[in-house]
């Protein structure tokens, strides 16, 4: 079959892969699992108004591609698609590294975010530029002196034109590489921040008019080169817009991470706003209801909230002690943050026990038992918010009231 039993081969070679996968989800012994018991269908909206962004991002690169293979079939030819495959297929490896890197720095951003942590949030960023961006160059100068070994894999003929046609990417894409990480970590915090506005304009930049438009600019003239250097100019862009987004909003020039992030003026609260705690027993937790309570009443916080406030707080750390640090025979750490924000309390809870989330507890509990989970539903009922999440091996719960 050719080309087509390749292709075909893929995609059978990916659904073997779901299945051996989706075998443990069936087995009863994970912890995730579908019950349409619990669904909550009212999220359905908010859930797609959030994730359409980022999900269109790959509509856009799907119509870059569209173009970007017309415009090398019109002017390079088949031999041209060959090589990009051959190099994208070497690169896409590669291009794990810095979605691993994304992966993790996600989950810290999304959480820095609901807690109004603006040192952890900027703590991030700057990891991002001046660790993750300097790892992603020696990678991308890693895979330039790999260049011909690379290209060698799939064309041994070096007169043959595929084979400099590959080589050549191999030498010059990796160059978009690290610029290219700045803006997924910048896209991500748009994302988290809720600015899908610059979701779109970003994923549209670089997803599809950049890299579009350098390609039908510059393939006619220098040929498959052409699409190559695109990939690198549309780093250059995107790394522009970022900086020229906050010089504008800023009016001026970002001299440091938080103007670079444009994170807005009232965004976290000043130390004396914040309260950090630890508990290593069960005693610890009483004394540190009490002690949520009169930081809470101290900052104008009315007696019912505070109240209410070191209550919840000494309910959910108190299950995480009863239960959590029992539960394995190993020593556990468990963090509680306070926050007094205008007309908000923001309860964070961090532990690194067994994942445990109390949100789909309760979603799943037995509506016409009241008796059970009485403090959790009580926490529930009375939070504006209450969200939960796992974050590299941490239970995070964070409540607002």
């Amino acid at each position: 079959m050719e080309a087509l039993g390749l292709a075909l081969a893929s995609a059978f070679g990916m659904w073997v892969f779901m299945l051996v996968q989706a075998q443990y989800f069936f087995s009863g012994k994970s912890a995730l699992k579908l019950k349409l018991s619990g669904l909550k269908w009212g999220d359905g909206g908010e859930i797609a108004r959030i994730g359409v962004p980022g999900a269109i991002t790959y509509g856009y690169q799907t119509v870059r591609g569209f173009i970007v293979n017309a415009l090398i079939l019109t002017y390079v030819g088949s031999v041209g698609l060959s090589a990009f495959a051959a190099s994208d297929a070497i690169l896409r490896f590669f291009w794990s590294v810095p979605g691993g890197m994304l992966a993790v720095s996600r989950m810290m951003i999304s959480v820095s975010v609901g807690e109004e942590d603006r040192t952890t949030l900027t703590n991030v960023m700057r990891t991002a530029l001046f660790r993750f961006i300097p790892l992603q160059s020696a990678i991308s100068l890693f895979i330039i002196l790999m260049a011909r070994p690379f290209t060698l894999i799939f064309y041994q003929d070096v007169t043959s034109e595929v084979y400099q046609m590959t080589l050549w990417g191999f030498r010059i894409i990796p160059l978009c590489m690290p610029l290219s990480t700045i803006l997924m970590f910048f896209n991500c915090y748009a994302l988290a921040s809720g600015r899908q506005y610059l979701v779109h304009i970003y994923g549209f930049l670089d997803g599809v008019l950049n890299v579009a438009l350098f390609s039908f600019l510059l393939v006619p003239v220098i040929g498959m080169n052409g699409v190559y250097i695109a990939n690198v100019l549309n780093g250059v862009v995107t790394t522009v817009v970022v900086i020229v987004y906050a010089c504008i909003m800023k009016k001026g020039f970002p001299v440091n991470m938080d103007e670079l992030m444009v994170i807005p003026h009232d965004f976290g609260v000043d130390d004396d706003h914040r309260l950090e705690l630890t508990v290593h027993n069960i005693e610890d937790v009483t004394g540190m209801s009490e002690q949520v309570q009169k930081f809470c009443a101290d900052r104008g916080v009315d007696k019912r909230r505070a109240y209410f406030t070191g209550l919840s707080l000494e309910e959910m750390a108190g299950n995480v002690v009863k239960h959590g640090f029992s539960m394995d025979g190993r020593r556990h750490n468990l963090s509680a943050r306070a926050i007094v924000k205008a007309d908000d309390v923001i309860l964070c809870i961090k532990d690194d026990c067994k994942p445990f989330d109390p949100v789909q507890r309760q979603r799943i509990a037995d509506p016409e038992d009241k008796t059970s989970n009485i403090g959790l539903r009580m926490i529930y009922k009375i939070a504006k918010d209450f969200n939960y999440q796992n974050v590299l091996g941490l239970n995070v719960l964070t409540i607002k009231l």
